[in-house]
Parts: C-alpha cells; sequence; structure tokens
C-alpha cells in the first residue's frame, strides 16, 4: 500500500522501517528533517516537508509522537495530515496519549470522510526493532480490518480492543501493570541483596514459579548489574502514567500503587535518571549503599 508515516523517534524509525521492508510504499515526515532524510538514505521512499504532504495519496498514515499536543500539531492544521488524506483513507495512531483526544480526532475525521484509529503499542524499541510490538486498537472494526495486514509488518499482535479510545485506555491498563511488577521487583531484588542471598540463583528460580514476569525475564539480570539503560524511559512513563491517572480521576478509579509508583519514578528523576529505563526503580532503593 501507499503509506506515510509521521514521527521518526526511538520507535518510529523502526516501524516505518519495517513498513518499507514490508514492500510498502513509505513517505516519511519528522520534525527534525535531517532524521527523516537519514531514514530515506536507509530505507528507500521519500521524506516530506508537512504532515499534509507525506499523507497526500497515502491509503493509511501512521503516526508516533510523544503526546496529545504533538498528536494534534501533527494531525489538524492547514499542515496537518488530515488536510492531505483523501476520504476513505485511514490514520492509524500509535502514539501513547489519551483516550479523550483519541475520541477528538476520531470524531474530526469522521466529518472529513477519514477513518482514525487508536493504536498504541507495547514492546519498547527491541519490539520496535524486532517488529514484535503488541498492538492495541481502538475504532471501527472495517477500517481495522482494512489497516491491520499492513500493521503487522511491524507487529506480533494486533487486536481491536472497541470503539475510539479502547487502544488508548488498554495501553494505560498495560503501563499500570508494568509499574507496579517493576516496583515489586525492585523491592525484591534489594531484599535478596540485603539478605545476602546470590541474587541471580533466586531470580533463576523464582522465575520459573508464580513470580515469572516480562519485568523479571528481561530486566532482572541488568537491574542485578545496576545497568539501567535498555529499556523505556522514566520521562516517557511519568507521561503514560500521568494519562492513567487523569483518565482514573474521570472514571473513578481508585489507583494506589500507581500513585505511589508514579511518586517514585519522580524521585529517580530527581536522581537525574530521567532517560534510565524504567527498572531504575532499584536505584532509589540503594542509592545510600
Amino acid at each position: 500500500m501507499k503509506t506515510a508515516f509521521l514521527g521518526l523517534g526511538v520507535m518510529g524509525y523502526h516501524m516505518a522501517g519495517h513498513l518499507a521492508k514490508a514492500g510498502h510504499e513509505v513517505t516519511v515526515y519528522n520534525r527534525t528533517k535531517a532524521k527523516a532524510d537519514k531514514w530515506v538514505g536507509e530505507f528507500g521512499g521519500a521524506a516530506a516537508n508537512t504532515p499534509a504532504e507525506a499523507a497526500s495519496g497515502a491509503e493509511i498514515v501512521f503516526c508516533c509522537v510523544g503526546n496529545d499536543d504533538d498528536l494534534r500539531s501533527v494531525v489538524l492544521g492547514d499542515d496537518g495530515a488530515f488536510a492531505g488524506m483523501d476520504k476513505g483513507t485511514i490514520f492509524v495512531d500509535n502514539t501513547t496519549a489519551s483516550a479523550e483526544v483519541a475520541r477528538e480526532l476520531y470524531a474530526k475525521g469522521k466529518e472529513l470522510g477519514i477513518d482514525f484509529i487508536d493504536g498504541p503499542v507495547s514492546g519498547g524499541e527491541a519490539g520496535a526493532q524486532n517488529a514484535a510490538l503488541t498492538v492495541m486498537c481502538g475504532g471501527d472494526e472495517a477500517a481495522f480490518n482494512k489497516s491491520q495486514p499492513v500493521t503487522d509488518a511491524f507487529a506480533k499482535a494486533v487486536t481491536l480492543m472497541g470503539p475510539s479510545g479502547a487502544g488508548q485506555l488498554t495501553k494505560m491498563v498495560n503501563q499500570t501493570c508494568i509499574a507496579g511488577l517493576v516496583q515489586g521487583l525492585s523491592e525484591a531484588i534489594n531484599f535478596s541483596e540485603k539478605a545476602g542471598l546470590d541474587t541471580a540463583l533466586v531470580i533463576d528460580v523464582i522465575s520459573k514459579g508464580a513470580a515469572q514476569s516480562w519485568q523479571m525475564e528481561n530486566r532482572a539480570e541488568t537491574m542485578i548489574a545496576g545497568k539501567f539503560d535498555y529499556g523505556f524511559a522514566v520521562d516517557w512513563m511519568r507521561k503514560d502514567l500521568g494519562i492513567v491517572m487523569a483518565e482514573a480521576e474521570r472514571n473513578g478509579a481508585q489507583m494506589p500503587v500507581t500513585a505511589l509508583v508514579d511518586q517514585f519514578y519522580k524521585e529517580v528523576q530527581a536522581m537525574g535518571g530521567n532517560r534510565w529505563d524504567t527498572s531504575s526503580l532499584l536505584k532509589r532503593l540503594t542509592q545510600n549503599d
């Protein structure tokens, strides 16, 4: 298909690359043009000067930017993607954003005859590099069915979760689970070290039982080694947890553990750990050792 990809950050650069490798025609847009030119040099395709230019003629436009405001800036306005898209085309947003902005852009798209799907992803940079992302989608079934085979280029699982906003809400559940799991794993590793155990052996043993998790399998070794530059950054997690807490305020969900872990991440930021990965929660427990 003729596609466009807006936003070539840590995730988008690889996701757009997989679209090109799968044989799709890809035009990219990035706020920093040099990054788009670098991508074209590596994968082919073309680079556009505006989101509207990138989206012109595309059947599906993908997007992965920073937050709600970034998303609006590349979708709306004279230079936004919607201005360049034709009726009957599809916009798939892979940004982790609010359900509110997803519904807003879905409604705006409907006015223009454009289908909007919120499709945030999970799997981190490694998942993007390896085309192994999990994509949680909200929107209309017909548009989802048309876009899914294309999305499969960078994903291992693509699922329609419900109407507009359902994808973003599912991602909020995902981030809530991760926050609690990483805090629990951090406390467990710290406890094991204080108890004088062979922590690597402990993790090897308990990972074969009910305590097992993705975080344990993929982050425990680097946590024990005191290395925290292997995954999703603390700044990004705090942005995501802010979205979770705002939604919980609206829907009345009680999130005591999530709120607490968010404050722990704030402490990590104060330690200079803005770009450390989320497993750096351990650092606040060991900083005085």
